[in-house]
C-alpha cells in the first residue's frame, strides 16, 4: 500500500488483499474479539484498572528522562550496559558491535516490533550473521520473506492450510506436514536446534523496570526467555516508551495485556529477568555447563519518540502497550489486515501514530483514511488511548503538507471552510456536506433528478471520488426547520411543559430524513416537552471526518454559539443523529474551550436516551406506538455503542413491547464519506456484509445512524429506519 497513491491503484491493492488473506484475517479477529469480550466480562475491574495504568504511563512518559537515568544505573549495577539509540541506524550499528565483538556468527531472535521498525535482521544478515525468528508467527513469516500484518499476531493473515504449503515447499522433509500441531512440533524441533547454536539471543521487552533493570517478556510460546537465557550474550531491544519506574506499576499491565490482546486472563509466559542472570553460561556440545560469562545489553530507542513525547498531540502514542486489540476491534483491519491497514512496520489503528512518529508522514499517509472514526478501538484499547483522535489529528497534518491542487482555484472562496489551499477536492467536498445538502434541498427535486443522471455521476466520480455504483441520498423538498417554523413552532406551551428541549436540525435530519425530526417533535411533545428547533449549522462532523480539524473547530464554536443560551436557561439539547451526538461528547472537547465543550456535554442527550428518562421520570408510555410483540432488527450505530448509548434504543424499544434482536457486528462498513469513496467501495461492501447475512430476511430493521441505513440499503435492497420512527405516534 505505501507506494499506491490513485484510486485505482488503492482499489486494486485492496481488492487483492480481500481475496488473499482477508477470510484469514477476519476468521482471526473474530475469535480473538469474541476471546477478548468473554476476558473483560469475567474482570469487573477491567475499566478501573485500564484508568490506573493510563495514570502509570502519563507519569512515566512525562518523567522519561529520570526513568533513564535511573535504569542506566540499575543494569548497570547489575553488570549489563545501556545504549540509548538515536535512530535505527544507531541501534543496528551498535547490536553489530556486540556481535562482532564475540565474533558471533549466528543470532536467534524472538518476536520484537521494535526490532521490526529496526529492520535489525536484515542489517545483521547483511553482516554476515545468521539470524532466526523463534516465534512460530515470525518463524513462518521469515520462510516467506513477508512483512508482519498484526502487532500480536503477525502471520494472522496465513491460513494453517498456508502454512503447511509454505513449510513442505521450503524444507526437505521426509514427510509432509499437514496439521498445527504438526506444523507447531516441526518448528518447535527446528528452533530449538537453532537457539542452542546461536551465539547471542535478541528480544524485546513489553516492559522495562527502572527501579531495578529488571526486562518483563509477556509471551505464550516461552521462545522469548529461551532466547535471553540459552546464548551467552543477551541484548533486548526496547523504546524508551517501554519504561516503567518500577514493580508496583507492572501489575495493571500484567492485568491488561493479556485480555487485551487475546483474551487471555495472563499470557502463559510472563518472564522477568534482571540480567546478566547469575545462571552459569551452557555448553551444549559438551553437554554441561559452561565456564563462560554471561553479558547483557539493554538497547533503548529514541527513533522519534523523544519528539513524540514533545508533540501534544501524538504523546498519546507512547502509551501503547502494542496488545493488537485496536486492529482486532477495526473492522475494516477484520476485512483486510495490516498488509493494507499499516505503515512500514506498525499495523492497526494505533499505527498512524506509531508511523507519523518514527517513519514520518509519508509512510503513516499510506493508509490513514483507512481508520473511518467509528471509535470502536476507543474502549477496546486497554490504556484508554483516543486512537481516532491521533488519526484525525494526522489526517490534518496530512492535508496542511499537500501541495495545491489543480481544482483548487474552482472552489477556493466558495467552500465555507477554514482550510488552506491545496486540500484535495474531495476532502473539501465531504468536509462541506452542509453546503451541498442544503442547495440540493434548495433545488430539489431537480437536484435528484441531476444526482442520479449518469454524467452527473461520471462526473463526481471523476472529480470528488464517489464511486458511481454507490446510491446517493435523496435530498428533501422542505427541511425540517423549515417545516418546524412552518408548523408554527411547539404545540405543548412552555408554562404546561414537564420540561423545554432543543432539537438539534443536524445535516442529515435537515436536508435528507426530515420524517425523523418532526417524529421527534411529535414524540417528545406527547411526553409533555417544549420543544424548540433553532437554525444552528453543521456540527463539525463533516469536516473532522477529513482531517480539516480547524474546520471543525470553526463549525463547533458556531454551534455552540447558537446553543448556548439554551443551556444558559436549562433547556435540553436533544440530538438525533449518534455521530453529531458522540461529536458532542468526545470531541468538543478537544474543539472548544474546556468549560464550554462541559457544559454542553452535560445538557445533550440522544434522542431514544432523552425518550428513556422521560419514560423512567414519569412520562406515560401508553403515548407512544405500541409494540405489541412485534419483531425487530436494531442496528446501533458505532459511535454510539463506544458510547453506550445505543442501549437506550433497545430499553424504550422492549419498554413499549417490542421483541428487538441486535446486531453484533463492529460496524456497518459505511462510516460516513468513507463508503462513498471509490477507493474503498468494494471494502465498505466487504465490511457490511455480515451485517447484511445477520439481517436478512428479517420484516423491520431498525438502525441509528444515517450512514447505517445507506449501507442496509445498499446491501439489502431496502432501507431502514430510526428508532424514533417507530415509537413516534402518528
Amino acid at each position: 500500500m505505501s507506494h499506491t497513491h490513485t484510486d485505482d491503484e488503492r482499489a486494486q491493492e485492496i481488492n487483492r488483499l480481500l481475496a488473499s488473506e482477508g477470510d484469514a484475517v477476519r476468521e482471526n479477529a473474530t475469535l480473538l474479539n469474541r476471546q477478548r469480550y468473554d476476558a473483560i466480562d469475567e474482570f469487573p475491574a477491567y475499566d478501573e484498572y485500564r484508568s490506573r495504568a493510563r495514570e502509570i504511563k502519563e507519569a512515566a512518559i512525562a518523567d522519561l528522562p529520570d526513568l533513564l537515568e535511573r535504569v542506566t544505573e540499575a543494569v548497570e549495577e547489575n553488570g549489563g550496559s545501556v545504549y540509548l539509540a538515536e535512530d535505527a541506524a544507531d541501534a543496528n550499528a551498535y547490536v553489530e558491535s556486540v556481535a562482532a565483538d564475540r565474533d558471533a556468527e549466528s543470532v536467534v531472535k524472538s518476536k520484537s516490533m521494535t526490532t521490526e521498525e529496526l529492520e535489525l535482521n536484515d542489517h545483521l544478515e547483511a553482516a554476515g550473521l545468521e539470524v532466526w525468528e523463534t516465534d512460530l508467527g515470525e518463524f513462518v513469516l521469515q520462510v516467506a520473506e513477508e512483512t508482519p500484518s498484526h502487532i500480536v499476531g503477525p502471520a494472522m493473515h496465513k491460513s494453517e492450510a498456508e502454512i503447511a504449503r509454505l513449510f513442505n515447499a521450503h524444507f526437505d522433509l521426509e514427510e509432509p506436514l499437514e496439521t498445527a500441531q504438526e506444523l507447531t512440533r516441526f518448528a518447535r524441533d527446528f528452533l530449538g536446534e537453532r537457539i542452542r547454536e546461536a551465539d547471542v539471543g535478541v528480544t524485546g521487552a513489553n516492559f522495562v523496570l527502572a527501579e531495578s533493570g529488571t526486562i518483563v517478556l509477556v509471551t505464550n510460546e516461552g521462545n522469548a526467555r529461551k532466547s535471553a537465557v540459552t546464548p551467552d550474550v543477551h541484548v533486548a531491544v526496547a523504546g524508551v516508551e517501554k519504561l516503567l519506574p518500577t514493580v508496583a506499576e507492572l501489575e495493571p499491565f500484567v492485568q491488561l495485556i493479556a485480555r487485551a490482546a487475546t483474551g487471555q486472563s495472563i499470557a502463559q509466559y510472563v518472564t522477568m529477568l534482571s540480567p546478566p542472570t547469575e545462571s552459569p553460561t551452557l555448553d551444549f556440545e559438551a553437554d554441561e555447563l559452561g565456564a563462560g560469562e554471561r553479558e547483557f545489553h539493554l538497547v533503548l530507542l529514541d527513533n522519534g519518540r523523544f519528539d513524540m513525547r514533545e508533540d501534544e498531540e501524538l504523546r498519546e502514542t507512547l502509551y501503547c502497550i502494542r496488545c493488537g486489540a485496536c486492529s482486532n476491534a477495526c473492522a475494516n483491519f477484520q476485512s483486510v489486515g495490516g498488509h493494507a491497514f499499516g505503515g512500514e512496520t506498525y499495523s492497526g489503528g494505533i499505527a498512524t501514530g506509531w508511523e507519523a512518529g518514527v517513519h514520518g508522514y509519508d509512510s503513516a499517509a499510506a493508509f490513514n483514511d483507512l481508520c473511518t472514526g467509528c471509535t470502536r478501538c476507543v474502549n477496546a484499547c486497554p490504556v484508554e488511548i483516543d486512537i481516532p483522535w491521533i488519526n484525525t489529528v494526522v489526517r490534518d497534518r496530512l492535508n496542511r503538507g499537500a501541495d495545491p491542487d489543480a481544482f483548487d482555484h474552482l472552489v477556493d472562496g466558495l467552500s465555507p471552510d477554514a482550510e488552506e489551499p491545496g486540500l484535495p477536492l474531495e476532502k473539501r467536498f465531504f468536509g462541506n456536506f452542509e453546503t451541498a445538502a442544503r442547495l440540493g434541498s434548495t433545488t430539489a427535486p431537480v437536484s435528484n433528478w441531476l444526482a442520479s443522471a449518469g454524467p452527473v455521476r461520471t462526473l463526481l466520480e471523476r472529480v470528488v471520488g464517489i464511486d458511481r455504483r454507490r446510491e446517493l441520498p435523496t435530498f428533501a423538498r422542505e427541511s425540517f426547520g423549515s417545516w418546524f417554523e412552518r408548523r408554527g413552532g411547539s404545540r405543548i406551551d412552555p408554562g404546561d411543559a414537564t420540561r423545554e428541549a432543543i432539537v438539534y436540525p443536524d445535516t442529515y435530519t435537515n436536508y435528507l430524513s426530515p420524517e425523523r425530526g418532526k417524529a421527534t417533535v411529535r414524540t417528545l411533545e406527547r411526553l409533555g416537552v417544549h420543544v424548540r428547533v433553532p437554525p444552528l449549522g453543521e456540527s463539525g462532523r463533516a469536516p473532522l471526518s477529513q482531517g480539516m480539524v480547524e474546520t471543525a473547530r470553526e463549525r463547533a464554536r458556531a454551534v455552540y454559539a447558537g446553543l448556548a443560551e439554551h443551556v444558559d436557561a436549562g433547556r435540553d439539547v436533544v440530538v438525533i443523529e449518534p455521530s453529531d451526538h458522540a461529536l458532542f461528547c468526545r470531541e468538543y472537547d478537544r474543539l472548544l474551550v474546556e468549560e464550554s465543550a462541559r457544559r454542553l456535554r452535560e445538557s445533550t442527550y440522544d434522542v431514544m436516551e432523552y425518550v428513556y428518562g422521560l419514560l423512567e421520570n414519569g412520562a406515560d408510555s401508553h403515548a407512544l406506538t405500541a409494540g405489541d410483540g412485534r419483531e425487530i432488527a436494531y442496528h446501533g450505530h458505532c459511535q454510539a455503542r463506544t458510547l453506550g448509548t445505543d442501549q437506550y434504543a433497545v430499553a424504550v424499544l422492549e419498554r413499549l413491547g417490542y421483541d428487538v434482536r441486535e446486531s453484533d457486528v463492529e460496524c456497518c462498513g459505511m462510516a460516513g464519506s468513507f463508503g462513498y469513496k471509490r477507493a474503498y467501495y468494494e471494502l465498505s461492501m466487504d465490511v457490511g456484509q455480515p451485517l447484511a447475512e445477520s439481517f436478512e430476511g428479517e420484516a423491520t430493521i431498525l438502525a441509528s445512524g444515517t450512514s447505517c441505513g445507506d449501507q442496509l440499503e445498499s446491501l439489502l435492497g431496502r432501507g431502514s429506519r430510526h428508532p424514533i420512527e417507530e415509537i413516534a405516534p402518528p
